[in-house]
Parts: C-alpha cells; structure tokens; sequence
C-alpha cells in the first residue's frame, strides 16, 4: 500500500481499523479524504518516516476499515474514536495529527474530543464543516454537489454509483481538481478504484456524507466557541474550490487557540496527490518546528 510500510488490520473496540506503519520516532497519524483510501499518503509517507514513526488508516466506511451499516456509526466522532483505539492499541498515548479532506474533518473532531491525545494537528484543504453547512455559498453547492447527493436515503445514491462507480468517483476528482486525472498516480488511482468498487465501500462513503449533515453539524454547532489549543497548520490548494471561494485562514482563526500557521500549496484540493513532494515538504516542517 505504503513503500516500505507494513499492512495491518485488527478488529479493535468491535470495529475494524486497517492500517499502514513504517519509521521510528513520535508518532504521525495520517488520514485521508473522499473518495480515497491511506494509498493517497504512497508518496508521501516514504518522506514523514525520516524522523518519525508514521501510522496511516483507512477511514471508517472506507479502504478496509469497518463499514458502519447505519448513518449512526458513521460520524466523524465514530471515526476519530476507531482512530484513538488504533494509537492506544499501538502504545501512542499522544501523537502528531494529519488530515485531508474527511480525514480533517476526523481530525478536527479528534482535537476536540481528545485534546490531551494531539499534540499538533495539519488541516488539508478543507473549512470547518459547521461554516461550509451553516453558511452554504451557491458557488461551494454547486462544486461540491456530492456532499448533497450522497446524503440521499438509502438505497438511491448507492444504486446510481453502483452502475458505474469508476466514472462517478473520477468525475468528482475531476471536477475539484484543476485539471485532469492524468496528474495522479496510476498505482495510487487503481488503489482507490480497487476499493470503490465495493458495494460496501460506497454505502460507507454514502453513510460518511449523511452523517456530516445529521449528526455532525450538531456535534460541531455544540462546540461553537471551543479552540483548539494544540498548534494547528491549514494548508489548501491555491487553485482549488476551497481556495478561490475563501480566506481559508480566516475560517480558522476562531477555532484555534493562536493563529494556525497557514501554506497554500499549488494544485487544487487533491494537491496531496498532485504535489506530494511540496506536501511532504510542508507537512514536515511544521513536525520539526513542534517536537515533542
């Protein structure tokens, strides 16, 4: 999955956590977004573990994690509590924090509900989910018209993608990208395609966005005025949606305890993919300027 990583899965808590490790040092959880798998770290992990011990997992719902058959288990709650089982179970009381895409959101639940477990958490190219929703720009729905699609009841978005699944996901790569998919990485793209394929895998990702709107805005509207005291660093792309449509910082700064170090990085929002190597370079930085 990860060179030079090695590949595991357990069943934890009662839910199955899949993941990829590899290095010595403090610990790196890495977490990846929609509609991806922990294969989206292939490039850069290899350049974390140079200084530190790197965990990346498979989502809730996603890769070969645990399918939540209900939108209940589906919360990034749910997902950051698997993920903090994960980091006991591997002997990581506190740890370093990474998120793309729903893997920011994870990690944003994370600092929230662990706040003593994250000692510094990389937010990818996402605004909180509570302003995104709350506050819904005609330009973001129209660019981020899964988010609303997905969230459909059961069985209506599952059987449209289930036709053709390769095209569905890939449009919407395509769309938020800012240009075509050939920048990708062929064994990374058939990763996320091996995995999408699944009937599971896409009630899961269904059940992700769902949950977003039923469960999560609530979580997130509860904690409205909490900050996350752990050092934060928000990263997005500078061609991307997230980029052009907001002050990316800016819908930060409420949320955290001091301003977040801010990079914009080139690429749309899939730059993880597009840019590793300024990714890596940027991501590791941060981990140096806030050892622990």
């Amino acid at each position: 999955m990860i060179p030079g990583f090695a590949d595991h899965a357990e069943v934890l808590h009662g839910a199955r956590v899949a993941w990829s490790e590899g290095g010595d040092g403090p610990p790196v959880l890495l977490l990846h977004g929609f509609p991806q798998t922990r294969a989206l770290w292939a490039r850069i992990g290899p350049e974390l573990v140079r200084n530190h011990r790197v965990i990346a997992a498979d989502l809730r719902g996603y890769g070969d994690s645990e399918k939540p058959a209900g939108v209940e288990d589906a919360s990034f709650r749910a997902m950051g509590r698997d993920l903090l089982n994960l980091m006991s179970h591997l002997g990581h009381a506190r740890f370093h924090l990474i998120g793309h895409d729903r893997g920011a959101r994870t990690a944003h639940r994370m600092v929230l509900d662990a706040p003593e477990r994250i000692a510094t958490v990389q937010l990818l190219d996402i605004i909180p989910t509570h302003l995104l929703l709350s506050e819904l720009r005609q330009d973001t729905a129209r660019a981020y018209f899964h988010w609303f699609f997905l969230s459909q009841p059961e069985p209506f978005p599952e059987r449209l993608i289930g036709a053709d699944p390769d095209f569905f996901f890939e449009t919407c790569m395509a769309g938020l990208a800012p240009s075509a998919l050939e920048g990708f990485d062929a064994e990374q793209m058939e990763a996320y395609r091996t995995a999408w394929r699944k009937p599971e895998v896409i009630r899961g990702l269904c059940n992700d966005y769902r949950a977003a709107i039923d469960i999560d805005v609530a979580l997130d509207a509860a904690d409205l005025g909490r900050r996350m005291t752990c050092p934060v660093h928000v990263l997005w792309g500078a061609e991307g949606v997230m980029g052009k449509q907001y002050d990316v910082p800016a819908t930060w700064a409420d949320r955290c305890a001091a301003p977040p170090r801010a990079t914009p990085l080139p690429g749309g929002h899939f730059f993880p993919d597009t840019a590793p190597r300024e990714t890596a370079a940027a991501l590791a930085g941060f981990l140096a300027d806030h050892p622990f």
